[in-house]
Formats: C-alpha cells, sequence, structure tokens
C-alpha cells in the first residue's frame, strides 16, 4: 500500500521522515552504502560489503531492494517480555449485541466512577473495526472531551503523523483510551478510575482481535500488562496480551515535551509495523 508521494530514493525519504517526526538529528543504523537500496549500474567497481552473518536484521517480507522506507534501518523485532491474560470483563450487555457500538452506548450511559460527573462528551474510541493494529492511550484530554474523538490536539497530529509514516494511517488502525473520560486538568488516571474502565477496552480488544497492540506511554503500558515499571523497562520487548503481540512506546504528548524521544519512539512504532507484516 505505497503512496505515489514516497520518494523513490530511500537516502531521501529517509531524511524526509526525519524531518516529518521532527528529528533534528540524523542518526545511521547501517552504513550509509546501505541505505541505497536502489541498483547499482553494471561495472561500477563498487560492491557493498556483506552483511555480517550475525548480525540481525529487521523481520520482512519483501524482496530485497523493495523494501519501504520505514523500514530503512528499523531494529529488529526484539525478544519476549511479558504475557498477560486478560480478566473476563462485564459490560451488563447481552453476548449477541457484544459490538463496539454496544460498548460505546454503555460508555455513554457509565456511572461507575466519579470522572463521569465532569466529562463533556465520552471518548470510546474509533476506526476500523477489523484493525490489524491498535493503539492505546492513556485517557482523553480537553480537545477530545469537546469532540468525543481520541487523539484530535497537537499529540493527535503527531500521532496521525507517525502512522502515515509506516503506511498504517488512522482510518485502517483503531485507537482507543485506557478511561474514556477526561481526568481533571488532564491528570493521568487514578487506579480505581483505570480499574473501573478497563472491562470496557479489555472487550474493544476481544472483539476486534488486532494482530498487534501498541501502547502509548507509561499509564497505557502498565493497565494493558499489570505491572508498575518505568516505561525505559517496558520498551524494546515484545510483549503479549492473549496472545496479541504487544508493543510499548512513548506517549506523543511527551515526544513534543521531549523531542529526543523522538527517535527511539519511531524505533518502536516500526517493531510494531514489522510485528504486522508478520501477522498478515
Amino acid at each position: 500500500m505505497r503512496s505515489s508521494a514516497i520518494v523513490a530514493d530511500p537516502r531521501k525519504r529517509w531524511f524526509q521522515l526525519q524531518s516529518e517526526l521532527g528529528g533534528d538529528e540524523v542518526i545511521f543504523d547501517a552504513p550509509i552504502s546501505e541505505l541505497n537500496t536502489a541498483p547499482r549500474p553494471a561495472g561500477s567497481g563498487t560492491t557493498p560489503p556483506p552483511a555480517s552473518p550475525t548480525a540481525p536484521r529487521p523481520a520482512t517480507r519483501y524482496a530485497p531492494g523493495d523494501e519501504p522506507a520505514w523500514l530503512v534501518g528499523a531494529p529488529p523485532i526484539p525478544g519476549p517480555g511479558i504475557a498477560v491474560r486478560s480478566p473476563q470483563a462485564d459490560l451488563g450487555v447481552a453476548s449477541q449485541e457484544e459490538t463496539l457500538t454496544a460498548i460505546a452506548a454503555a460508555v455513554a450511559g457509565c456511572s461507575r466512577c466519579p470522572l463521569g460527573e465532569g466529562r463533556t462528551q465520552t471518548v470510546p474510541g474509533e476506526g476500523d473495526p477489523a484493525a490489524g493494529l491498535m493503539v492505546i492511550g492513556e485517557g482523553p484530554g480537553e480537545q477530545e472531551d469537546l469532540s468525543g474523538r481520541p487523539f484530535v490536539g497537537r499529540a493527535g497530529a503527531l500521532l496521525d503523523k507517525m502512522l502515515e509514516s509506516i503506511e498504517a494511517p488512522r482510518p485502517t488502525v483503531f485507537i482507543a483510551n485506557v478511561v474514556k473520560c477526561r481526568p481533571p486538568r488532564n491528570r493521568a488516571p487514578l487506579p480505581d478510575e483505570r480499574a473501573a474502565c478497563l472491562p470496557y477496552l479489555h472487550r474493544q480488544i476481544a472483539l476486534i482481535r488486532p494482530k498487534v497492540l501498541l501502547a502509548l506511554g507509561a499509564t497505557a503500558a502498565e493497565a494493558m500488562l499489570g505491572v508498575k515499571k518505568p516505561l525505559g523497562s517496558l520498551r524494546l520487548q515484545v510483549h503479549s496480551y492473549d496472545g496479541i503481540p504487544l508493543v510499548v512506546t512513548y506517549h506523543p504528548a511527551a515526544l513534543l515535551r521531549n523531542p529526543n524521544w523522538k527517535r527511539p519512539a519511531w524505533d518502536d512504532v516500526r517493531i510494531a509495523r514489522q510485528l504486522l507484516d508478520l501477522g498478515e
């Protein structure tokens, strides 16, 4: 699913992606010769050195020389992390009515925690009900509370750009949050608020059954994995939620505050994209 706007030269496309994602530095993961996948003219007299047989390579279903721009310099898929099984979720609806629309209706009438008292709108989530990639954030902010849609502010614009860059645009994914109502002053949801709202998310995942989960930020990672750990210790592992690969990365809002995290986040989303390819 390549866009006609993608630059043909992988090196130029790499610089373009770096610029779009706000990277001020260019860090090469491989010798510059390996970044140019265009065929060399006959008789050029130069041949790139062969890759080390022990060097890990990104998982790929693409023919040599036909890799998409996002895969150039991508890290290999890391090893396994935490494996969890989801608890049974009781949404109070009959099994034949367990659809995303029914869940959204249940969320709209929810009063399980105090967050509902201050909401303008609930934000149940949106996207492709058959999405291969499901993105999970922390909770709605001010703009999301007003619109009823997830990730519509500056952080949402950055998330959209990242998804476009891995050729998984927003309409093809499903985006949801741990809590469906805005916490006051955009604070992190409290443990009891998370516990009250998580059954909705569990059911959404069970219905969509995505091939890959991408958790944005420590709150989403902790809620999904049931652990209290620094985000840095949860990155660069492929966790498992009911057998679905789960990748942890920084929240886009954190990337806006600290642009130095954009590069590692870019690596994380490319790991998720490789897993999505493997699941197709």
